[in-house]
């Protein structure tokens, strides 16, 4: 399971800075990479990003779930 956990997460961090690379200089490296949107390399990279995502969202509500969230943002505000 953690072995999952960091290989979506590797891929979620994949697409953000894809994502931040449309958003900044109008340049989709995926499909860069893959020969385009609609290749079908770019469009199984887009998917698993996707399914990354909604996969990480299985730790972050199991994280809340055990106080981590608000443990982390206490350690935050007591370290200024």
């Amino acid at each position: 399971m953690k072995a999952l956990n960091l290989l979506t997460l590797a891929l979620v961090i994949i697409g953000g800075i894809n994502w931040g690379l449309i958003g900044v200089a109008q340049f989709d490296l995926v499909a860069a990479i893959f020969g385009g949107q609609e290749a079908l390399l770019s469009r199984l990279v887009y998917t698993l990003v996707g399914l990354s995502a909604l996969w990480q969202i299985v730790p972050l509500l199991r994280a809340s779930h055990t106080n981590e969230v608000h443990a982390e943002a206490h350690h935050h505000t007591t370290r200024r």
